[in-house]
């Protein structure tokens, strides 16, 4: 069941992360794989905000998250991790419909994110989602800081992309 993230659902989502970026290493991408979560504290900010979704399990515990920030004028998904035990469900594809219906609902007519080229869960999988790549001459000036940001903690090591799904027509 997708909802918004509880108090007592933050200690959990740093463990998940941890658990889904452990594919990375599969890749020759350990330092993506060894890279730290989110603090509990930065994951309050969200939480306080109502931009933090949570899929759970039966026993309604944490299995997958997204975090979703606003960046110029549109639903920025700053992460979605899903927990290797319940990954191929469907469960990231739910959040980000989940965060387009909350961005429709504020009027954003977009969902932007930034992610690996060739990861096939990362740029291939939200292709088939409906988001398309941004061109690096097209970035907006948020996503572009976005970008730069990325570059210096040496995310592009490997390539990434920017990319964008329309909500309206």
């Amino acid at each position: 069941m997708i909802r918004l993230a509880r108090l007592e659902d933050l200690e959990v989502l740093p463990a998940v992360e941890r658990a889904a970026g452990a594919a990375f290493r599969k890749l020759g991408m350990s330092a993506i794989a060894d890279d730290e979560p989110p603090t509990v504290e930065a994951l309050l900010t969200y939480q306080r905000d109502g931009r933090v979704w949570v899929d759970t399990d039966a026993s309604d515990q944490s299995v997958a998250y997204l975090l979703l920030d606003i960046v110029d004028e549109a639903a920025h998904i700053e992460q979605v991790s899903v927990h290797p035990t319940h990954a191929g469900q469907g469960r990231g594809r739910e959040l980000i419909e989940t965060a387009a219906r909350w961005a429709v609902q504020r009027g954003l007519v977009a969902l932007t994110l930034t992610t690996f080229a060739h990861v096939p869960w990362n740029a291939p999988y939200y292709a088939r989602l409906g988001f398309t790549v941004i061109p690096p001459d097209q970035l907006p000036a948020g996503l572009r800081r976005i970008r730069e940001h990325e570059a210096e903690l040496g995310l592009d090591g490997w390539p990434r992309v920017a990319m964008r799904r329309a909500l309206v027509d």
